[in-house]
């Protein structure tokens, strides 16, 4: 990696911030969206009973309980749903055309998307807990093994979830069809992985679909991150599977990619 490639990034970055914001809707379904959803959750249950994970277990509210899994979210909307519809976009519009007749190496091309989610996820996320702890009094982790497992967990679900946007983006033959071939991925995958509904209430069959996708396996690293440690028994072994978790999730990054590799062209595939 020469430094003319890192300083192309670099310049990259800033302009696709520039361009992700100024469109309205990629800030609200991808940036603000875990946001609205915690409010909609935490607002509708205000007057439930907290949440136990047994008999004599201590509880949490709503806010608490719905808190980690929309963290995940925001993670795959931002890299999986934001990166996919924007890719697919600029090969269908002939920007990726336009841009490999330039020197922009592709690797500069990738440092400026990436570097893009990066930053909006950062600040979606510190939003998002700002607003848990602020507006909705939500406990945010007190040690700092938490804290660390949480920089872990993160690193590792943004970096598999941008090469899965960059891989996935090459569905869509058309850049007009690329939300609705994407964006339904995204949403199925959160109502199974535990994001809205109690994981354990799934039926079996479908808790081990929801396991071979990372989505589930970031939702329940975050809630071994913010929710107490008794909640563990809500999980389909008993304990959180951290291990599994990010072996599943390596897993996801290496196919990731590897399908990078093999898709990715600066010209439509019927070009």
């Amino acid at each position: 990696m020469t430094t003319s490639t890192l300083t192309l990034g670099r310049a990259r970055i800033g302009y696709e911030l520039r361009g992700y914001f100024r469109q309205a809707e990629s800030v609200f379904f991808t940036f603000l969206f875990p946001i609205v959803m915690l409010a909609l959750f935490s607002v509708a249950f205000s007057a439930s009973p907290d949440i136990h994970a047994g008999r004599g277990t201590p509880g949490v509210d709503f806010a608490t309980y719905y808190l980690p899994g929309l963290v995940a979210t925001g993670w795959l909307l931002s890299g999986t749903q934001a990166l996919g519809v924007d890719i697919a976009q600029e090969r269908s519009d002939g920007t990726l055309k336009r841009l490999g007749g330039t020197p922009l190496p592709v690797l500069s091309y990738f440092i400026g998307k990436i570097g893009m989610v990066v930053v909006t996820a950062a600040i979606q996320t510190a939003l998002l807990l700002a607003v848990a702890s602020l507006v909705f009094g939500v406990d945010l982790p007190d040690t700092a093994d938490r804290w660390g497992r949480f920089v872990g967990i993160a690193l590792l679900g943004v970096a598999t979830s941008c090469v899965l946007g960059i891989a996935i983006s090459a569905l869509p033959r058309e850049g007009r069809r690329a939300t609705a071939t994407i964006v339904p991925v995204v949403l199925v995958l959160q109502f199974i992985s535990g994001v809205y509904l109690p994981f354990m209430q799934l039926p079996t069959w479908l808790q081990n679909v929801a396991s071979v996708f990372p989505l589930r396996w970031m939702a329940s690293g975050m809630r071994s991150v913010f929710l107490p440690s008794s909640f563990d028994a809500g999980e389909p072994s008993g304990s959180w599977q951290l291990g599994l978790g990010t072996l599943v999730l390596v897993a996801w990054f290496v196919v990731g990619l590897v399908a990078c590799a093999l898709t990715f062209r600066w010209n439509r595939r019927d070009a």
